[in-house]
């Protein structure tokens, strides 16, 4: 497992020391700055470290919950991981290993991601302790190619790969998908999708896709399925995402009603004198946890 950062150093940037610690925090934040298989703008490696910095200016306050959340459940943050000469499998089995290792601890595990092959991952991890978990995958790709560029492990494969492991995938804010991902979700029973165009002058679709979860829940949320007035920094950026109104709106949701065990936000690749994409994804989290907090998920 990586070393710890300080209090001050780590993510919100708190006073209290005592509760960045992993004796005392329920919440473990890593860092998982890997990229290999990007396929446009470059930089998904740096989103980890750019959220971090950016929630030292997330206000401790959350007036919709009313209450400063991290006193409640304490925030560890992790190193990064170095990936240094480690791709595709070994890349993926670093991640499940330490994902592993913090869940054994029975910490509730938030991971700022770089690609979203890293979420195969995490996922890897927790299948093994929740054999029924669900996922919900906020993005703005399917994801669902078996392999791109012939890459099984690519970016664009990963929702396949957790496909394979037979996971129920609900996928919320799609727009853009090759014809081979749209016949997959056709034919499978447990590929769920709310495509964008099916969100925009209603909030209905938000308690019918968590109908199709299960109770235990992993969410995965790629900053693209915001859209790119939310969260322009991204790798792949599309038009026409989800809201931040429609996203809270959808987190607060499945907070309330599903027993959410650990979420992970990747894709923000950070540009030069631009701080929104990472601001916003680093509020997103905390106020995530602020829901889940009042749900006591944690």
């Amino acid at each position: 497992m990586q070393p710890l950062m300080s209090a001050e150093e780590g993510f919100l940037s708190f006073p209290e020391k005592e509760l960045a610690t992993l004796k005392n925090a329920k919440v473990v934040i890593q860092q998982i700055p890997y990229e290999y298989s990007s396929s446009y703008l470059m930089g998904s490696d740096k989103g980890p470290a750019a959220m971090v910095e950016a929630s030292h200016f997330v206000e401790f306050y959350d007036e919709e919950i009313d209450c400063e959340a991290y006193k409640n459940f304490g925030i560890a943050t992790l190193q990064p991981i170095d990936f240094t000469g480690k791709i595709d499998a070994d890349a993926v089995e670093i991640i499940a290993n330490q994902t592993r290792e913090l869940l054994n601890q029975n910490k509730f595990v938030v991971s700022l991601g770089s690609e979203h092959t890293v979420t195969y991952g995490f996922m890897q991890a927790y299948a093994e302790k929740y054999p029924n978990i669900s996922v919900l995958q906020i993005d703005a790709h399917s994801d669902l190619r078996a392999a791109y560029n012939g890459n099984p492990y690519s970016h664009a494969s990963v929702m396949h790969r957790i496909h394979d492991m037979g996971l129920n995938l609900v996928q919320v804010g799609i727009r853009a998908q090759c014809i081979e991902e749209s016949t997959l979700i056709k034919s499978s029973n447990n590929i769920h999708t709310w495509y964008a165009h099916d969100l925009w002058d209603n909030d209905v679709w938000i308690d019918d896709c968590i109908d199709k979860l299960d109770d235990v829940v992993y969410v995965t949320i790629d900053a693209d399925g915001f859209d790119p007035s939310v969260a322009p920094a991204v790798g792949t950026a599309e038009p026409g995402g989800l809201s931040w109104i429609q996203g809270c709106k959808l987190l607060r949701r499945v907070a309330e009603r599903k027993k959410v065990v650990g979420f992970d936000i990747v894709e923000i690749a950070p540009r030069e004198n631009d701080i929104l994409t990472q601001f916003t994804m680093a509020k997103l989290c905390y106020k995530f946890l602020g829901y889940l907090d009042i749900n006591d998920r944690i």
